[in-house]
């Protein structure tokens, strides 16, 4: 295949990208050198907490060509996901009211996106097939040892923000990531997503646990995604009040950031909320059964945390909430059957509640913290 092919060809996949559904795709070579030394200097200040697989692989998260023998080219694919209407700064400030990530409101993405690049790696292969040319790719949706944000910011499809989100300058920062790993010498982009941040440090003020250590330097420790997902034991008491009604991720970081004024919302109907999980009622959450929970939450990115973590996210939000009978009675009612897990959660909700304490919105990293 000559070199005007191959041009041909990256060109036919950005098209081929659109046509599946993808807002913008982008292909970049697989050095990644300077993000493994980032990464392996994050992980050293145990910033990672126990995420322990973010470590587990070696260089095969910034080597490609380890991972899957062969790459040459990554090509990266994002799809945007903001549903629409969902008015988080309403929700965050009603106290009755859940908050679950905007990521989180409506089906979970992976399936999605590994099918849509599954479709344009076929395509790619197609083509490659008809000129005699052997091709051979594989596709990731946040299931490998894959640098999806560095990867993106390289091929062009936005820069890394100071919150660690890969931010694009028409579009914010609302969007999900997939990759092809292909052993074809495509041409690569050259990124005009310069760092646009400037001298903004709206997200690193806002964030109510005080989780960024620097620009571009997130503690997972105090991460409020990290404590009410990826984290499967107690929430650390000093982060409960500052959790608020957060029972599922957060966006504060987002919701502020300046670019995602122009974010546009989805047409995906994947991603629109079901179950009024946009906006739903605490109480009414909390009072669900497992059975209900893997009902609702069915083809949902939230069913991973499972149902215990579930009532345990839930309870930290009723303790931080009003004080009325219906919310205390339905957690002591709780108290029989909870986990132990969960029934730590909700006695400390319940001495809230009962010793009136106002809820904090935010604390700061004390100054030895590391």
């Amino acid at each position: 295949m000559t070199e005007s092919l191959f041009a041909e060809l990256a060109q036919l996949i950005k098209i081929w990208g659109r046509e599946l559904g993808f807002q913008q795709v982008g292909i970049t070579d697989c050095r990644l050198e300077e993000e493994g030394e980032r990464l392996r200097t994050w992980i050293d200040a145990g910033y990672h907490a126990d995420m322990d697989w973010m470590g587990a692989h070696g260089e095969k998260r910034w080597r490609p060509e380890l991972l899957e023998p062969g790459t040459l080219c990554v090509i990266s694919a994002r799809l945007d996901y903001l549903p629409p209407d969902t008015q988080p700064i309403k929700v965050l400030k009603d106290a009755s009211k859940a908050y679950v990530s905007r990521y989180a409101n409506g089906r979970d993405y992976h399936k999605l996106i590994r099918k849509r690049l599954a479709n344009l790696a076929k395509k790619i292969d197609t083509f490659c097939a008809e000129r005699g040319i052997e091709s051979k790719g594989r596709a990731f949706t946040d299931s490998a040892p894959v640098m999806e944000k560095a990867l993106a910011a390289k091929a062009g499809l936005g820069w890394i923000g100071k919150n660690t989100l890969v931010i694009n300058s028409t579009a914010g920062s609302y969007f999900f990531l997939g990759e092809i790993y292909t052993n074809l010498p495509l041409p690569v982009d050259i990124s005009e997503e310069t760092d646009q941040c400037g001298e903004c440090v709206a997200c690193l003020k806002v964030c109510p646990t005080d989780a960024f250590v620097d620009d571009r330097t997130l503690d997972a420790r105090r991460c409020i995604s990290y404590l009410t997902i990826e984290n499967k034991g107690p929430i650390p008491e000093e982060f409960r009040e500052p959790i608020g009604n957060r029972v599922f991720g957060c966006d504060d970081c987002q919701i502020i950031c300046p670019w995602n004024k122009i974010a546009t919302p989805t047409d995906e109907k994947d991603f629109h909320p079901r179950h009024g999980l946009d906006s739903g009622e605490l109480l009414t959450l909390f009072t669900w059964d497992e059975e209900e929970f893997l009902r609702k939450t069915e083809g949902s990115a939230i069913r991973r945390i499972g149902h215990q973590r579930w009532q345990r996210n839930l309870a930290v939000a009723l303790g931080n909430g009003e004080a009325n009978t219906a919310v205390i009675e339905t957690l002591e009612s709780a108290r029989t059957l909870a986990s132990p897990l969960v029934l730590e959660h909700i006695q400390w909700a319940l001495e809230r509640l009962r010793s009136g304490r106002k809820r904090k919105r935010k604390i700061k990293r004390k100054p030895a913290d590391n």
